[in-house]
């Protein structure tokens, strides 16, 4: 059902005086709401659900997330209903935010729980009160993160971009997209990712989904986490979009362009390496 839906992912060159050559795969365009890695973390996920015959999905995200405005979206094209379990149950009692607002307007109930046990998304206990509350029920972890959204990650990269980059860039939520690059890399190609929360964790993370050491998760710059940002990053990313022309967001996006521009300045690439940088969309949450 994913492929009526899938354009052809176009490539825009940045003409950038340096030592590299960069191109970025606009994952962003291949539809307007179910942009950038989340249309490939949901492609098999929602086919597994309808081969099920269950009528709902669920799903967990913070109240900025990407994940919760696509499975929205996606979830009501497709004829599911959806229910996002959202971090924060103080979020209950104030003004919905623009993605929580989309993501109830395109029919998603929203369910308001403590940090505290929300921090239990992955308890096997908490998962089967969920699937007794919510009967006839496909559950996806928080950023589409599991085995079929790996799955179809893996499906990001062509032949022609196994055979002619050096090095592939991505932005790193919860390390389901990266996993995918990386069991699709070639052994040649390095792949490196941009991590919006601090913490090595992630690297655990990867390093548990994966057979294979050619990649790296830094953390360098995740200006203070998840969700934070400060003058110098914006500066940054209104800069790059004025002479681009790529919109950017300050969560992913534009933390990864930063830091492979620094890369670039510290001579942290081979000289001539050929870069390709996976623009990952999330742009409902630009601020």
């Amino acid at each position: 059902m994913f492929d009526r839906i899938a354009q052809t992912i176009p490539y825009q060159s940045l003409d950038f005086a340096g030592s590299v050559q960069l191109t970025v795969k606009r994952l962003d365009l291949i539809h307007p709401q179910i942009s950038g890695n989340k249309f490939f973390k949901l492609k098999y996920n929602l086919n597994e659900a309808r081969q099920l015959s269950l009528k709902q999905i669920l799903t967990f995200g913070g109240a900025y997330s990407n994940h919760i405005a696509a499975t929205a979206y996606a979830a009501q094209l497709f004829g599911f209903k959806s229910i996002g379990i959202i971090r924060g149950e103080e979020l209950a009692h104030k003004p919905l935010n623009p993605t929580l607002t989309t993501a109830q307007q395109l029919g998603m109930q929203l369910v308001f729980v403590s940090r505290e046990k929300y921090r239990q998304k992955n308890n096997h206990d908490w998962i089967d009160e969920l699937t007794q509350h919510y009967p006839n029920t496909y559950i996806i972890p928080e950023g589409g993160t599991n085995e079929l959204a790996i799955q179809g990650c893996q499906e990001i990269l062509t032949t022609e971009d196994l055979n002619h980059y050096d090095v592939i860039c991505c932005a790193v939520g919860t390390g389901g997209t990266i996993t995918g690059l990386i069991n699709a890399s070639s052994s040649q190609q390095e792949i490196l990712g941009f991590s919006a929360l601090k913490g090595d964790f992630l690297q655990q993370d990867v390093s548990q989904l994966t057979h294979k050491s050619n990649w790296k998760i830094l953390d360098d710059y995740c200006f203070g986490g998840y969700a934070k940002t400060t003058v110098e990053l914006v500066s940054f990313i209104n800069n790059f979009e004025q002479q681009y022309r790529i919109p950017l967001e300050q969560i992913y996006t534009g933390k990864m362009f930063y830091g492979i521009f620094d890369l670039i300045s510290k001579g942290y690439f081979k000289e001539n390496a050929k870069i390709l940088i996976l623009h990952s969309g999330g742009l409902q949450g630009r601020s």
